[in-house]
């Protein structure tokens, strides 16, 4: 190996203890992202990695390879500059030079082992390895010393290594080696990513908050030191099990994928790139869908024709404040008189200034296992394992054990026993005997006064029963209100005399969404004022189309009119049609009454609309 020359970068950093990742490089550049915000077509998605695995795992596999290669990005330079070629280079067209071919089993600089190739592209590999020096997973990106891109790719990673913020996945090595550049990365063996956290819906609201929070404040931090990552995607976003996020690919990813050096990439296009794909992510986090009429990362995009909605104008139930800062980092012009968002540090300060959102363990009293909270650790239950004083002692040589004796005390409590039972059996039967002999006495006394007296027919006889008395009562609504306390405005207020005119050919409606409302505990309703605290037995929706409702009525005991959800405990009544009974199990005693919708049904226009046609409270 002494005819071997190196360009080394080494970064020396201290691998947090059993955190995740995600994909070793992520599918969007930022050249990509503005393409797509321009309405041009986005590039077929990217094959799904395999997931990342203890180094000690005994047999090797195969290397697994992408079936198709990676594609590369389109991109659009703001007037009219052509798109990249077929290859996809985001600063021109490239020599492609093949990857070197590499197996499962193979050693780079006789220390990193390949184990598993997670992607192959026409340009590059990238690999899951073991430094065999420390024991530990690596990441691996492979290219050819001849690419055109080798140098940028040296230069970005040494800048990333320099960079030394652990909220950043850390280069630990880029060498070039004969034929063969290679980069190598911490490897985190159980995070997750962020679309694979959006798989299962999108986040809660405290959740988005601690994510684009944490991501904005570490690509501010690395803006302030000269550096870009240009292809942020949810791919390249890892939450780690303590509740933290990192990011992957800072400078490396776009270098990779051909894009302009980001070692050098600094300025307001820069600062705009990341960004924008910060709000892109925030969006797909609060929605649940790919702000772009291309579907990504198993999300579905908008609509063509809608154009980029704010996210509460596409799933109700949004925080407000989270989607005014993605409709200002993303919509062109921002709605209303927001403005616009360009950099990450003035995004990083318009997230500081938002309300304290709660996390959801506050709410509910436990916290999720989906999103443990950050720095929490989950407590098990222990078995205790008997101590050395629990243990049997055997008796000394030559001894004999006493035989055991029964416990005198436990005679003596068994004859207390006897007698106390003994005593309770004679006052039963001495008051069984009292009892029957006053009934005979009174029994006697009334045959001898005559007939009862027929109840409600004279004064003297017993008063009308409780039940006689409860009979359902219809209330009357004093007033009725949409009640939307995470949009930014009422819902229809024209409408909601016909929520309660006796006329079921009219009604209240909602907005139209493009989804579902979300099954994470939000949505969207009409609060019902009776005027004054009064007993409700039920409450009777008709609905146009089968629509989710819960009934829910305020914990405080204030006169206020509340306009706040956490103001309301937790559903008394649920049903499911066009015709719902909400009837509490116990009896309810309120002012207001929250009818709550968690599910819609589709319009004649495609979207997910409630409409209420009337509604009857009885007392």
């Amino acid at each position: 190996m002494a005819d071997r020359t190196r360009d080394r970068a080494e970064a020396v950093v201290q691998l947090p203890a059993a955190e995740a990742t995600g994909e070793i490089t992520a599918p969007l550049s930022a050249a990509e992202i503005a393409a797509e915000l321009a309405g041009s077509v986005a590039p077929a998605a990217e094959p799904e990695p395999a997931a990342e695995t203890d180094p000690k795992a005994a047999p090797e596999p195969e290397p697994k390879a992408a079936s198709e290669p990676d594609p590369e990005p389109a991109a659009e330079a703001s007037g009219a500059a052509d798109a990249a070629d077929a290859a996809g280079e985001a600063d021109g067209p490239a020599e492609q030079v093949p990857v070197p071919e590499r197996h499962s089993g193979d050693r780079i600089a006789d220390r990193y082992r390949l184990e598993e190739c997670i992607s192959r592209t026409t340009q590059f590999s990238s690999w899951r390895a073991v430094d065999e020096t420390l024991r530990r997973a690596v990441g691996v990106h492979l290219l050819a010393a001849g690419n055109p891109r080798a140098d940028g790719v040296l230069a970005a990673a040494r800048s990333a290594a320099l960079l030394g913020d652990p909220r950043f996945v850390q280069v630990l090595d880029a060498v070039r080696e004969g034929d063969l550049v290679y980069v190598i990365r911490e490897w985190l063996p159980a995070a997750t990513d962020l679309a694979t956290l959006l798989s299962d819906g999108p986040l809660e609201p405290y959740e988005a908050y601690q994510m684009v929070r944490q991501v904005t404040d570490a690509v501010a931090a690395a803006h302030a030191s000269g550096r870009s990552h240009l292809r942020l995607t949810p791919r390249c976003v890892l939450r780690t099990d303590t509740g933290q996020y990192r990011i992957n690919g800072v400078a490396v990813d776009a270098a990779l994928r051909g894009a302009a050096d980001p070692a050098d990439a600094t300025g307001p296009a820069a600062e705009l790139a990341d960004t924008r794909a910060i709000g892109t992510l925030l969006y797909a986090a609060l929605t649940h869908r790919w702000p772009h009429p291309q579907d990504r990362y198993d999300l579905r995009g908008l609509p063509a024709d809608a154009g980029l909605l704010p996210p509460d104008q596409v799933r109700s139930g949004v925080h407000q404040g989270l989607s005014d800062l993605a409709a200002r980092t993303l919509c062109e012009p921002p709605p209303g008189e927001l403005a616009p968002i360009t950099s990450p540090a003035e995004l990083a300060k318009e997230i500081a200034l938002l309300p304290r959102i709660r996390p959801p363990q506050a709410e509910s009293g436990a916290a999720t296992d989906r999103y443990p909270a950050p720095g929490q650790t989950v407590q098990r239950d222990r078995v205790a394992r008997p101590g050395p004083a629990s243990r049997h002692t055997p008796p000394p040589p030559g001894t004999r054990p006493a035989r055991p004796q029964p416990p005198r005390p436990a005679r003596r409590r068994s004859r207390r026993q006897l007698a106390k039972r003994t005593a309770q059996w004679t006052v039963s039967v001495v008051l069984l005997a009292a009892i029957g002999y006053g009934s005979w006495q009174l029994a006697g006394k009334l045959g001898e006064s005559g007939p009862p007296t027929a109840l409600g027919t004279s004064g003297a006889g017993l008063p009308p029963s409780s039940s006689a008395s409860a009979k359902p009562t219809p209330l009357t609504i004093a007033n009725l209100t949409s009640f939307n306390p995470f949009g930014d405005h009422p819902m229809h207020p024209d409408l909601l005399g016909a929520a309660h005119d006796n006329d079921p050919s009219t009604a209240w409606q909602t907005d139209g969404y493009f989804d579902d409302l979300p099954t994470i505990g939000h949505g969207t309703g009409l609060l019902v004022d009776l005027g004054a605290a009064r007993p409700v037995s039920s409450v009777s929706v008709q609905f146009l189309g089968a629509t989710s409702a819960e009934l829910r009525v305020p914990t405080g005991a204030g006169d206020g009119t509340p306009t706040k959800f956490e103001e309301f405990g937790q559903p008394v009544a649920h049903g499911n049609g066009t015709d719902v009974q909400l009837q509490p199990g116990s009896p309810v005693t309120s002012r207001y009454l929250l009818i709550w919708l968690t599910g819609l049904p589709k319009d004649g226009t495609g979207r997910y609309r409630g409409q209420v046609a009337e509604i009857k409270v009885t007392g």
